[in-house]
Formats: C-alpha cells, sequence, structure tokens
C-alpha cells in the first residue's frame, strides 16, 4: 500500500504542490470515487487511479535504451557536463534513474537506464556473466596475438587479470569485443596491454539485445519486458571463467 500523494507524485510530472491542488480540486478519484486526502492509501496494482480523468499507468519500473553520444557522461549528475539524464524529456523527470553500467565520455552506444536497483546490480555483477558487446577501432593492425591475449585474460598495467574475453577482428583495425566485466576504461587498457590505443569505442549489445539502429546518437525509447528479459536472463558464455595467477 502507497500513500496516494506519493502515488501520483512518483508516476506522474506533478509536484508535491500541484497534487495538494488537485487533491482540494475534488479532480483526483480512486476507483471512480473522488478523494480529497493525500494520506489515503492505495494498491497501486489494482487501483485505478485518475488525475482531472486521466487514469495514471502504474510502472513499477521504467527501462530506457540510450544512443548515447560522445561528450555526454554517463552519470546522474554532473557540475560541469551533461549527463544522460540531461538528454531525457520530462516524462521522466519525477523517476530516479541512473545509468545501469557507465560508458567513458567519449565511447557511444548503448546505456541502459532504469530504477531498478536489482536488476541493475544483477546484470552488472561479473558472477552472473551477463556480457557487453562493443566495436572497438585502434591505432595500429589488430593481430592473433592481441585475440589469444584476451582470451587467455588480459593482465593490465598494474598486475589486475580480466575475465576471458572474446576479440573477433572485423577489419585491420576494427574488432568486436564482449566482455562479462565492467572496470575502469577496462578495454581501454586490454588493448593498451597489447600495445594498442583505442581510437573509437562504441557499446552495441548488452546481454543478448543489440543496440537499436533506429535510435540516433542522443535518442532512447522504453524497453519491452520481452527486451529486458533478453538482457536479464543470457547465459553464462563458456568463456567467462576467472584466471588466476599466481
Amino acid at each position: 500500500m502507497i500513500r496516494l500523494d506519493k502515488f501520483i507524485c512518483d508516476h506522474t510530472a506533478h509536484t508535491r504542490s500541484t497534487v495538494k491542488k488537485a487533491l482540494r480540486g475534488g479532480t483526483v478519484s480512486v476507483n471512480a470515487v473522488p478523494v480529497r486526502d493525500g494520506a489515503f492509501k492505495i494498491d497501486p496494482a489494482r487501483d485505478a487511479v485518475t488525475v482531472g480523468g486521466e487514469r495514471i499507468v502504474y510502472q513499477p519500473f521504467v527501462y530506457l535504451m540510450m544512443n548515447k553520444p560522445q561528450g555526454v557522461v554517463s552519470a546522474t549528475r554532473d557540475g560541469r557536463e551533461k549527463t544522460v539524464l540531461d538528454l531525457l524529456d520530462d516524462r521522466f523527470s519525477h523517476r530516479a534513474l541512473f545509468p545501469a553500467g557507465r560508458l567513458d565520455k567519449d565511447t557511444t552506444g548503448f546505456v541502459l537506464l532504469t530504477d531498478d536497483g536489482a536488476f541493475a546490480h544483477r546484470i552488472l555483477s561479473p558472477k552472473n556473466h551477463i556480457p557487453k558487446t562493443y566495436l572497438a577501432e585502434t591505432d595500429k593492425p589488430i593481430t592473433e596475438n592481441t585475440v589469444r591475449a584476451f582470451k587467455a585474460g588480459a593482465v593490465l598495467e598494474d598486475g589486475t587479470v580480466c575475465l576471458k574475453a572474446s576479440l573477433s577482428i572485423l577489419s585491420e583495425r576494427l574488432g568486436k569485443v564482449v566482455i562479462c566485466e565492467g572496470m575502469y576504461h577496462q578495454i581501454k587498457r586490454m588493448f593498451l596491454s597489447c600495445g594498442l590505443t583505442v581510437t573509437a569505442l562504441t557499446r552495441i549489445r548488452m546481454g543478448a539485445l543489440d543496440l537499436d539502429k533506429a535510435l540516433a546518437p542522443g535518442a532512447y525509447r522504453e524497453l519491452t519486458p520481452d527486451e529486458v528479459a533478453l538482457i536479464s536472463r543470457q547465459e553464462p558464455p563458456e568463456n567467462s571463467k576467472k584466471i588466476h595467477t599466481f
């Protein structure tokens, strides 16, 4: 059960003051019965709430796919840079959305925005082996030695050993990388450990869900339940076992 005024604020662009005004004006109804008390308790899954004759759709969580452009940071707020949340319209201003997995400022592609903390933890935890797929451009040709290094578990400059990763050579300086963890600047550091510098990086897939090619940079859309399942129910890849050093 939840307070009526909180439910309206959480699921619309109404503020506390506009909700109070609507309640006083008698334009809020629960199951077709006018209610003026904001503390009135409702069951969002069962009760029909309307404001000004318009029914409020109960949506426990929001899941958005965004095609992040360059120059935007994957954060909820930043005092100097534009964030992914700054690209959203007012429909989502009342939701406590956050990026589930960050991309660097100069990295583009698939960013998932949600207010479902448990879901975000599930897809980001390395132990759940949810793969993330990237296209990486490099300053020098990608060789089979780099492919083997990624498959064995790249050793970063600080001695950290990555989980096994998949690297496919698409062209001389373009590779497709699949990883199941998300350390700071990980892919760039993996290539750097092999003597290559990443010049462009794009995330194109999370779990089994591809970035919608119809989304222009900065555009986004809500995911369907089936699409959410494609991310969260992905089977662990065979090459995601941890490599240990002694």
